[in-house]
């Protein structure tokens, strides 16, 4: 059976490799290996989320879900200095090299990679980013949306990026049906951006 980037221990031997991502208009060096998600460097779909998002002001709660190997937490911390991140991940090398790259680049005091077990069952976000795994199946991902969703505070919001091609129209739709007002925000190269809401 072939591996996937949400096995929570990659069998393979980690292959690093250094890559560089540009976000927000600044050049990022980061970290990444095989065995995790877009492992070769920052995916389209991500790359279409933090491009048509705007960078959290204040000192907010946030929630990378699916953080990979960091390139949301880390620009978010980066970009937005009062932010304290929770990166969360199935993938115990995804998270070893979110850790890596927030150290590397001066954050790793409010960039924090837990797996989904380790988040405290109190915590709260103001806002929730996510590329998510789409390839864990529909159950699957309904049920993780399911689980974190309700963890944005009463005026929070998620932004998604799913591909139209993956689903993105209908999981809009099935996520207003769950009480969870959903809207297309923006669609470039095949993604859809969503933003959710607290009903």
């Amino acid at each position: 059976m072939a591996e996937h980037y949400f096995s929570g221990i990659p069998s393979t031997p980690e292959q690093r490799r250094s890559i560089t991502a540009r976000i927000w208009g600044e050049e990022l060096e980061l970290v990444t290996a095989n065995g995790v998600f877009s492992g070769n460097g920052l995916d389209l779909g991500t790359a279409v989320l933090l491009r048509e998002s705007p960078i959290p002001e204040g000192n907010p709660r946030l929630l990378d879900l699916g953080c990979g190997y960091g390139p949301i937490a880390v620009a978010l911390a980066l970009n937005c200095p009062g932010a304290v991140v929770d990166a969360v991940d199935v993938n115990d090398r995804a998270l070893t090299l979110c850790a890596d790259n927030a150290a590397a680049l001066g954050v790793p005091d409010r960039v924090r990679p837990l797996r989904p077990e380790q988040v405290d069952d109190t915590a709260s976000y103001h806002e929730i980013w996510s590329n998510p795994p789409i390839r864990i199946g529909k159950d699957a991902l309904h049920q993780l949306l399911l689980t974190w969703l309700p963890r944005l505070v009463p005026e929070g919001t998620a932004r998604l990026v799913v591909g139209k091609n993956l689903g993105a129209d209908s999981l809009q739709r099935w996520l207003t049906d769950q009480g969870f007002p959903c809207e297309r925000v923006a669609s470039a190269k095949g993604f859809r951006v969503l933003t959710v809401h607290r009903s």
